[in-house]
């Protein structure tokens, strides 16, 4: 066997085919030339109107772990692909990056795929403290420049590439602006370590609030499944017990707002300004919902799979 092959297999990750490219493509409004689908020379707008499209057609959503009869997540880039493209679901961090890093793999991007800790303080903990390992975010390299994409953190998320330069703010939602900055995190007993980490603040004014942290060395497949296997069945997760769903709204190419749920209330943004509160008293009224805000149409066993479950509406 020759050594180079074998280490080049090694490193080879998975590819849509240009059908699966351009049904994809379609599904987001976007059209291209099949001869151009693996270009070299996609460049920024381009990537970012991808990042774009995809927020705002298929949702961060847990449902997989409530409305289901296995109750659990897969990564295989297949099964994404129809459960996005055929079924027009979504999913939450790892599936969704893991699906449109894979879509940007096929369209000729310089894809990395590295793990991310989250800040205690994006679910009312402390604002110093991050987690373990739990989040995915794709690096890309767009003419010798990396950008972070993540298509997979809710409302909170990146609306653009963000470049990996210290402190370089950029436009988010509404009045909203975004930025990497190169720090330390309190928990490092090194002093001298230092990682990405992803901060918003919600006017030009306000304080600058930290989501995540990441890295730039690249994850492997096996990683994600250890972090995905955690997230998805520990009893510790808040995805195991709580339903999560949260879509960008987009208006003449741009995005203006977000439609979220947690659990039994869902509300309509713009900016900051909430338009809309509905508080769901059933399951019923909750199914209703999601087909008529997100588009999702469950099966009648998957509907089925949330009774008797912490998660399930009694009334």
């Amino acid at each position: 066997m020759d050594p180079s092959k074998s280490l080049t297999d090694l490193a080879a990750r998975p590819t849509y085919s240009d059908d699966q490219v351009i049904k994809y493509l379609d599904s987001i409004n976007i059209a291209i030339l099949r001869s151009s689908i693996r270009s070299k020379q996609h460049n920024l707008t381009f990537l970012e109107l991808l990042q774009q499209r995809q927020l705002s057609t298929y949702p961060f959503e847990n449902l997989s772990l409530h409305y289901s009869t296995t109750y659990t997540v897969s990564l295989d880039v297949n099964v994404l692909y129809d459960k996005y493209v055929n079924k027009g679901r979504g999913g939450y961090c790892m599936e969704n990056n893991t699906f449109f890093g894979t879509v940007l793999r096929s369209l000729g991007f310089e894809v990395t795929s590295v793990g991310a800790r989250v800040c205690g303080g994006v679910d009312g903990g402390n604002a110093e403290s991050y987690g373990s390992w739990g989040h995915m975010v794709n690096i890309v390299t767009v003419v010798g420049k990396k950008y972070m994409v993540d298509v997979g953190f809710g409302t909170n998320g990146a609306t653009a590439p963000v470049l990996l330069q210290d402190n370089n703010i950029q436009t988010r939602l509404g009045q909203g602006e975004m930025r990497v900055a190169y720090s330390k995190i309190a928990q490092h007993t090194d002093p001298d370590q230092r990682l990405w980490v992803y901060q918003i603040r919600h006017t030009p004014n306000g304080d600058w609030e930290p989501m995540y942290c990441f890295t730039e060395t690249e994850f492997l497949p096996q990683d994600y499944e250890m972090m995905n296997f955690w997230t998805s069945q520990s009893r510790r997760s808040l995805f195991t017990y709580t339903i999560m769903i949260a879509k960008m709204v987009m208006e003449e190419g741009r995005l203006v707002g977000t439609l979220t749920m947690r659990d039994a209330v869902a509300k309509r943004r713009v900016g900051n300004e909430v338009l809309e509160t509905k508080t769901c008293g059933s399951e019923k009224e909750r199914l209703e919902v999601l087909r008529e805000w997100f588009g999702i149409r469950l099966t009648e066993e998957e509907e089925k799979g949330i009774r008797g479950t912490v998660a399930e509406l009694k009334g």
